[in-house]
C-alpha cells in the first residue's frame, strides 16, 4: 500500500516562501521561485516525496505566493484564500519583523544547501517550533551532545560543587536525593538561526538550566535570555 503523501506545509517551507513573498512580492520572477523550490524539494524530512515532480515544484511555490496575498493587509487583491493555518501563523510570527525572517530564512537555506544532513524525524514536538524542524533539531543535538554536556556538569561541580539551575538555583540532588544526582538539562545559547552546520559549540555556550527553567526559555521566540529569565523570576518573586 503506497504510504500516503504529505500535503500541508511545514513551518520551515512556510518560512522560505514567506521571505520570497516579503521579499519580491506575489509575481517574483521565475527564477526566484525555482531557487525557492529547490530549496524545499531538498528540505531533509520525507525526501521520498521529491520522486514526484509537481512536488514543491515552481508552480506551488507560485501559488503559496498568493496566498499569502489573501492575509496580507497591504494587497487589494483577493488572492487565493485557501492556504492552511499555518500560512497565518507564520505571517502573524514574521511579517512584521523582516530582519528576524530574513535571517532566519537564510539559516534554513544555509541547513539545507549544507547537504551533510542527515534526514530529519518528524517529530510533532517540533511542528510548532518558531523557527521550524531543521533548525530546532540540530539546535537539539547541541543541546544532548553528550561529551560536551558531561563536561559541562564536570566544570560546574569541580568550580561550584553543585549542579544547579543558573536561572532559578533549584538544584535537584538537593530536593530528590539520590535520585536526582547528577541530573540536570543543558541549553544552548546560540540561537537556533544564528547555527552553521559543522560550527563547534563552545563549552561557553551552554548553560544549566532545570526542567522548567529550559521549556520557559524556549517557549516562544525570540528566546529569553538566562539574565532576562533570572530577573523575570526574581521580579514574580517580590510580586508575592
Amino acid at each position: 500500500m503506497a504510504r500516503p503523501r504529505r500535503q500541508a506545509w511545514l513551518r520551515d517551507e512556510l518560512i522560505l516562501a514567506l521571505e520570497l513573498y516579503m521579499r519580491e512580492g506575489k509575481a517574483a520572477p521565475a527564477a526566484s521561485r525555482r531557487e525557492v523550490s529547490d530549496l524545499l524539494r531538498a528540505i531533509p524530512i520525507e525526501p521520498e516525496l521529491t520522486a514526484d515532480p509537481k512536488f514543491r515544484s515552481e508552480k506551488a511555490v507560485a501559488y503559496k505566493l498568493h496566498n499569502f496575498v489573501a492575509i496580507d493587509p497591504a494587497d487589494p487583491t483577493e488572492g487565493f484564500p485557501h492556504g492552511g493555518s499555518g500560512d497565518a501563523e507564520v505571517w502573524d510570527d514574521f511579517a512584521d519583523d523582516p530582519t528576524r525572517l530574513r535571517v532566519t530564512a537564510r539559516a534554513i537555506a544555509v541547513d539545507i544547501r549544507a547537504g551533510d544532513s542527515k534526514p530529519v524525524p518528524v517529530d510533532d514536538e517540533d511542528e510548532d517550533a518558531p523557527e521550524g524542524r531543521l533548525l530546532t533539531v540540530r539546535h537539539r543535538q547541541r543541546e544532548r551532545n553528550r561529551k560536551l554536556v558531561q563536561t559541562k556538569k564536570e566544570r560546574a561541580l569541580r568550580d561550584h560543587g553543585t549542579l544547579a539551575c543558573e536561572a532559578c538555583g533549584f538544584d535537584f540532588a538537593e530536593h530528590y536525593g539520590a535520585r536526582g544526582q547528577g541530573f540536570i538539562e543543558c541549553h544552548h545559547t546560540v540561537p537556533v538561526r544564528d547555527l552553521r552546520p559543522g560550527a563547534r559549540t563552545r563549552l561557553s555556550d551552554l548553560v544549566l538550566l532545570c526542567s522548567n527553567c529550559h521549556r520557559m526559555v524556549h517557549r516562544s521566540s525570540p528566546w529569553l535570555t538566562i539574565e532576562q529569565l533570572a530577573a523575570l523570576l526574581e521580579r514574580e518573586r517580590t510580586l508575592v
